[in-house]
């Protein structure tokens, strides 16, 4: 395709997640298009977020195996991109009480990462942090991109995805993260988890990555003199409000910002401990709702068609087994997203492991692809009957 608003790819939303992406397919392709309702890049969720990377402590899971692949895979991407905000200067874990020191002390026999005691806690050399919108903007900076454009409708003409009736593509990735109204399929849960970070002005240089209840960042030095820029992030909400994820922006209220900046502030204290704590000024908060499903796993690769997958197997509502592969997908549309709380740990390994699918046809583990959510699903239709 060559015409104008003609693409082979096109990626709608423009977090950590859709801006890998596009990244990733931009080495195979320079027919990528780009889109975000917002005004810029990292403006929702991905903006909002603490942007942490640390490891997962515990006993070995297919979780904390995906969380551990992921760290050390986007660890050495941000390097190899030269991004400027990365510092992988270390976290020190430390335990919320005696309990949960008596966890990690049972953990460490599962480390995956080098670490060593520190004070109250563990510090991992692994551990880092990144600017949201200086990775996200680099990351994007050569991809044709339309921003503050929403789209109201998708329709598949000829096998060709075609939104507003403007933009037309031959591939649709959706990493629009809560935000699924462009998913109509029942199957495809995922839940909005509203949280808050804030960037505040110190006189303290904080040394490295910290987390405890929330997490605090290695100070930077500022414009202003002895001032250091400071990261803490983030909280967590979950509102009942209507299932539109934008009017639900309207239950995160002006008190309830202002409590969160306040406990944020007081968490931070807990484990830095400020010299003069009512000195601090906040320059900057961030608000948006990332994207979890029930089992925190993330979601990627195609979307299953589940009204064409019951037609052809019409036992899938007594419960019985399908392999994936059988089932009916939406051809040319897929998804990233569920990346939850470790966006910025998940996001660049889920893009390349997506785009390698795509292009080169590489397996996508079934603990991450839609097909969990949909077994699960479908097991449940005959009692709903």
């Amino acid at each position: 395709m060559s015409k104008e608003n003609e693409f082979d790819y096109v990626i709608v939303g423009a977090g950590i997640a859709g801006c890998s992406t596009a990244y990733f397919l931009s080495k195979y392709s320079n027919s990528v298009l780009l889109i975000d309702k917002n005004e810029n890049v990292a403006f929702g969720a991905s903006g909002a977020a603490g942007a942490f990377l640390s490891p997962l402590l515990g006993k070995p899971n297919n979780f904390k195996d995906l969380i551990s692949k992921s760290l050390k895979f986007s660890t050495s991407f941000y390097k190899e991109v030269n991004s400027k905000s990365f510092l992988n200067e270390g976290v020190c874990r430390i335990p919320k009480n005696n309990e949960d020191r008596k966890k990690f002390e049972s953990y460490e026999s599962y480390m995956d990462f080098d670490y060593k005691v520190l004070d109250d806690g563990y510090l991992f050399d692994i551990g880092s942090w990144i600017n949201p919108n200086e990775i996200c903007n680099l990351l994007t900076e050569k991809i044709n991109k339309k921003l503050k454009y929403k789209i109201d409708s998708i329709v598949k003409k000829d096998d060709i995805w075609i939104l507003n009736n403007e933009v037309k593509t031959k591939n649709l990735i959706l990493c629009t993260g809560a935000n699924t109204k462009l998913i109509e399929e029942k199957y495809f849960d995922i839940r909005a988890v509203w949280g808050q970070k804030i960037d505040i002005l110190t006189s303290d240089c904080i040394s490295f990555n910290y987390h405890k209840e929330c997490s605090v960042s290695k100070a930077v030095k500022s414009q202003f003199q002895d001032l250091y820029n400071v990261s803490i992030g983030a909280t967590h909400h979950r509102f009942e409000c209507n299932e539109n994820i934008d009017d639900c922006s309207n239950c995160y209220t002006e008190d309830i910002i202002n409590e969160d900046s306040k406990k944020l502030i007081k968490l931070a204290d807990d484990i830095v401990h400020f010299n003069n704590i009512d000195d601090i000024k906040i320059n900057n908060i961030k608000i948006g709702a990332r994207a979890s499903s029930p089992d925190y796993f993330p979601i990627i690769g195609s979307l299953i068609d589940s009204r064409k997958s019951f037609e052809r197997f019409p036992h899938l509502i007594n419960g019985t087994h399908i392999k994936e592969s059988m089932l009916e997908k939406i051809e040319n549309l897929y998804v990233v997203n569920g990346v939850g709380g470790r966006g910025f740990v998940l996001s660049p390994y889920l893009a390349n492991e997506l785009v390698e699918s795509i292009i080169n046809n590489k397996k996508i583990d079934e603990n991450i692809t839609p097909y969990r959510q949909f077994k699960r699903w479908a097991k449940k239709q005959k009692k709903q009957k």
